[in-house]
C-alpha cells in the first residue's frame, strides 16, 4: 500500500459533476503540480479550493480540489478529490494527467480495502458500504447503515468476549489447579454456558435468515390456469406492458420477470406459464418450470378466475400450495364475483379486476400485511448483515454443538479448548480479525471501482 492510487468514483457521463479521488502518500504532492490555485502542500487539511486543472499552459477544466490530510480520512491516507465538470471527456483527460503523474489506478474496491488494512473499519462495514450502495429497499438501507456504524461488529465482538472468558477459564483450570480462588470449571458449568451461547447465536442466524428475505427480495411467482389475468396482473403491479396479454391461452410460456419496491422490502415476481394439461411440448417445459418456481417461491399470487366457479383443475392447483405463503386473487371482479371466500376458507384473498387495475393496492396491502411479523424494530441490532457473515455463524453454531456433545461424552476439557478456539476464529473472519488474502481479495473484488 505504498504507491498512491486513483480512480473515478462517480458515475461516469455526462452530469453536473463527477469527483476524481487520489489516495496515498504522494496524493498532494502529485496532484499539486497540475492545479493552478493554491499550494496544495501548504494548505489546512480538510479544506476546498478553487481552481484549474492545467496540462502544459492547456487548461482542462475548472475544478475544486478538497485536501484531506491522514489520518482523518476514510482510508487514513492523504486523500485528495477533484471535483470536475461532469462531462465523460474532462473527467477522463483529468483521470489520465494524474495517471501520467504515476499515480495508479485503483482496482475494485481498494479505498475500501485500505481503510480496511488500515484499521479505519473491519470486514463487516467494508460490506455495510457495498450493501449501502446496492441497497433497493429501506429494510436493506437501515440495515447497512447500522452495521457501517459498528451494530455487527459489536455483535460479534461481544459474542468472541464471552467465549474468550470460558476458554480463558479452562485454560487457568487446568494449568493451575491450585489456585483456591479460581472459580472450578465444571461439567454442569460448561455446558451450561455453551447452552446459553448456542441458543442466542441460534436466535442471531435465525433473526438474520428472515431478514435476508426482506433485503434481498421475496421471491415471487404468479400461477393459475391459462388466460386468466396473470400476465396482466404482473403488468398492474409493476405498472408497465412487461408481459403480452392476449385472449389466446398459453400465451406465456416462459418466465417473465420483474421487480417492485413495497416500503421495507422487494418483490422479485415471475409471471409463468399457464399450468394445465398440454400436448405441446414449449409449452409443457414451460408448466413444469412453473410447478418448479412455485415450490421454491417465499410468496404465491395465485390467481383464479372469479368470475366462473371453480373448475377441478383450480381445486387440484389449489391443493399443491401452502396456505401459509399464498394469496388468491379473485380475478374478473368486474363480471361479478361468482367465487367466495367460503370456497377458499384456507387462504388469504384479494378480489381484484386486472384490467381496470382495481384492487392492486388491496393486494400490495395484503402481501405487507402477511410479511409483517418478519419486519425488524429499528432498534435490533443482532442481526448479521449478508449470506457470509451467516454462513460463518451457522457454521461456529454447528461448531458450538459439536462441543457440547464432546462434554458430554467426557472429552477432555483442553481438548475442547482447542475446538472453542476454532469457534472463536470462525466468528473472526466475519469482522476480519481472522482472515486469509484470498478472503480479503474476495470480498473486495465486487466493489466498484473508486470505492
Amino acid at each position: 500500500m505504498e504507491d498512491t492510487i486513483c480512480a473515478i468514483a462517480t458515475k461516469l457521463g455526462i452530469g453536473a459533476i463527477s469527483i476524481i479521488r487520489v489516495s496515498g502518500e504522494e496524493a498532494i504532492s502529485k496532484v499539486n503540480p497540475l492545479f493552478q490555485g493554491k499550494d496544495l502542500e501548504q494548505v489546512e487539511s480538510h479544506t476546498i479550493h478553487y481552481g484549474y486543472i492545467k496540462k502544459g499552459q492547456d487548461i482542462i477544466d475548472e475544478v475544486l480540489v478538497t485536501v484531506m490530510k491522514a489520518p482523518k480520512t476514510f482510508t487514513r491516507e492523504d486523500v485528495v478529490e477533484i471535483n470536475c465538470h461532469g462531462g465523460i471527456l474532462p473527467t477522463k483527460k483529468v483521470l489520465e494527467l494524474l495517471l501520467e503523474q504515476g499515480i495508479r489506478l485503483a482496482e475494485p474496491g481498494e479505498f475500501t480495502k485500505r481503510a480496511f488494512l488500515n484499521g479505519r473499519i473491519d470486514f463487516t462495514q467494508a460490506e455495510a458500504v457495498m450493501e449501502l450502495i446496492e441497497s433497493k429497499n429501506a429494510t436493506a438501507h437501515r440495515l447497512a447503515v447500522s452495521s457501517l456504524r459498528g451494530s455487527t461488529s459489536k455483535l460479534v465482538k461481544a459474542f468472541r468476549e464471552q467465549l474468550k472468558m470460558i476458554i480463558a477459564s479452562i485454560e487457568v483450570n487446568i494449568d493451575y489447579p491450585e489456585y483456591q480462588d479460581i472459580e472450578e470449571m465444571t461439567v454442569e458449568n460448561l455446558s451450561h454456558l455453551l447452552e446459553q451461547l448456542e441458543s442466542h447465536l441460534t436466535k442471531i442466524v435465525e433473526n438474520s435468515k428472515n431478514t435476508q428475505l426482506l433485503k434481498n427480495g421475496i421471491q415471487t411467482v404468479i400461477v393459475g390456469r391459462p388466460n386468466v389475468g396473470k400476465s396482466s396482473l404482473l403488468n398492474a403491479l409493476l405498472e408497465e406492458e412487461k408481459a403480452i396479454v392476449t385472449d389466446i391461452a398459453g400465451t406465456t410460456r416462459d418466465i417473465v420477470e420483474g421487480e417492485i419496491h413495497l416500503g421495507d422490502f422487494t418483490l422479485s415476481i415471475m409471471d409463468t406459464a399457464g399450468i394445465r394439461q398440454t400436448e405441446d411440448v414449449v409449452e409443457k417445459i414451460g408448466v413444469q418450470k412453473s410447478l418448479q418456481y412455485m415450490k421454491e417461491a417465499n410468496l404465491v399470487l395465485a390467481v383464479l378466475d372469479g368470475s366462473m366457479p371453480l373448475t377441478q383443475e383450480d381445486k387440484d392447483l389449489l391443493e399443491q400450495f401452502n396456505p401459509n405463503k399464498t394469496i388468491v386473487i379473485l380475478n374478473k371482479k368486474d363480471k361479478g364475483l361468482v367465487i367466495s371466500k367460503e370456497d377458499l376458507k384456507d387462504f388469504q384473498t384479494v378480489p381484484m379486476s386486472t384490467l381496470e387495475i382495481e384492487g392492486v393496492e388491496s393486494l400490495k396491502a395484503q402481501i405487507q400485511n402477511m410479511f409483517a411479523q418478519e419486519k425488524l424494530e429499528e432498534n435490533d441490532t443482532e442481526i448479521l448483515l449478508n449470506a457470509r457473515q451467516v454462513a460463518l455463524a451457522e457454521k461456529a453454531n454447528q461448531l458450538l454443538k459439536t462441543v457440547e456433545h464432546s462434554l458430554q461424552e467426557g472429552v477432555e476439557l483442553d481438548m475442547l479448548s482447542l475446538d472453542l478456539k476454532e469457534i472463536l476464529d470462525t466468528l473472526g473472519m466475519i469482522t476480519g480479525e481472522s482472515y486469509s488474502e484470498e478472503i480479503l481479495d474476495t470480498l473486495f473484488e465486487n466493489f466498484c471501482v473508486g470505492k
